[in-house]
């Protein structure tokens, strides 16, 4: 008898921190690697919410808090829901984990039973999927082609509804391809769920301050038929530059918010009560640096995209937003090349030219690999170089 449980079985490890991780190890090897796979702004935190967590560790607030976050800091995820969303709520319809995985593997673990569908679009973020399984669920994935835009449609949504579905994930703008969904676009989405009144809808917003181009950001929740069934769940880490903070949240109904904290209570408890402190001042303080440093992600997109567009047998979107551009392989993939799919691709720029990127079938659409350009233009040059030389060679 294995002592493993069989929940454990149906999932596997995150493939962009294995990405990562072999990145660190074949540096340590002395391999000079240039790492594309983590989803991490590299601009440090800034200094105003450093002095807040400073500050917080001189007076002492260093104890436990409620688990799932304190009333200041609840009170000003509720001024950032107004302020920015138009969205009004209270303290009881709020929580705090650590981090916004937690926030969205707490939510499946309080409202799945066994056999619940949460549809899931494709490409997705690698984790939805294996949360769904870890909670007794049967995540739904629905294939969105690049003709598409790597989003979902009215039409597939409404094919994909059955009598068990429970949960909708819309994730804009998206990992692992950055792909936003437009106000029209939601809107379309909402007229399918809207007499589907037993089906909850999950909206990631975290990437919703790395936007591009004047695209006009538009959450679910702001359309009141659907607000009572709407969990909007975000964060610090990726606006603030906080990813080793570790602090998400998220605002949705009251019972869903007590079920979460439920199963908070009982397993991690409150988040780190100095990094609850660092998010107040990050969500009240300034926030003008937010628009500089994705005027800079922006430079490095348009960079990105237009040297993987000059490379024969690529083809690449120019995404809305986050810092991911999702490039399609599959002219390289043949019997000249002798790659047979993304994960071929993926290994094989990694072992001749040390460019770690992550494979397209991991976030559920086999033929495309995902790039993270949250690293230096440096960096990023080196980076087209050689991935443009690997592509070149297998084009001879």
């Amino acid at each position: 008898m294995s002592i493993i449980s069989d929940s454990l079985k149906r999932i596997k490890p995150s493939p962009t921190i294995a990405v990562t991780q072999k990145a660190r190890e074949l540096r340590a090897k002395g391999k000079d690697v240039i790492s594309l796979g983590a989803g991490e702004p590299d601009f440090d935190t800034p200094q105003n919410i450093k002095n807040a967590a400073i500050k917080a560790i001189k007076k002492g607030e260093t104890k436990y808090t409620a688990v799932d976050g304190t009333p200041l800091l609840k009170k000003a995820i509720i001024a950032k829901f107004k302020r920015e969303n138009k969205l009004n709520y209270t303290l009881d319809q709020i929580t705090v984990g650590s981090g916004g995985k937690q926030v969205l593997y707490n939510t499946f673990m309080a409202t799945l039973n066994k056999g619940d569908e949460v549809i899931i679009p494709a490409p997705f973020w690698v984790s939805y999927p294996d949360m769904v399984l870890l909670a007794g669920g049967k995540p739904k994935i629905i294939r969105c082609t690049e003709k598409e835009g790597f989003k979902l449609t009215p039409k597939k949504l409404k094919k994909s509804i059955t009598k068990k579905t429970k949960w909708v994930i819309i994730n804009s703008p998206s990992n692992p391809t950055g792909a936003g969904y437009s106000k029209k676009e939601i809107q379309d989405l909402a007229k399918v769920l809207i007499n589907n009144k037993k089906i909850n809808i999950l909206s990631d917003d975290i990437y919703e301050h790395v936007r591009y181009d004047n695209f006009d950001f538009f959450t679910i929740a702001q359309l009141t038929k659907l607000k009572n069934r709407t969990l909007t769940m975000n964060g610090v880490s990726k606006s603030y530059s906080m990813t080793g903070w570790r602090i998400g949240y998220a605002a949705g109904p009251k019972n869903i918010i007590q079920a979460i904290r439920k199963i908070q209570s009982q397993s991690t408890s409150n988040p780190s009560s100095i990094s609850q402190a660092a998010a107040v001042e990050a969500l009240n303080g300034k926030q003008d640096f937010i628009k500089i440093r994705s005027n800079a992600f922006k430079a490095r997109r348009d960079y990105v995209v237009k040297s993987l567009n000059n490379i024969k047998g690529i083809s690449c979107l120019k995404p809305n937003g986050a810092f991911y551009v999702f490039p399609s392989c599959k002219g390289l993939l043949n019997k000249k090349t002798k790659l047979k799919n993304d994960t071929d691709f993926v290994q094989k720029l990694l072992e001749k030219k040390n460019v770690a990127v992550v494979q397209g079938s991991a976030f559920g659409l086999d033929g495309f690999f995902r790039i993270s350009y949250a690293t230096s233009m440096k960096n990023l040059k080196k980076a087209m170089e050689r991935i443009k030389l690997f592509c070149n060679s297998l084009n001879r």
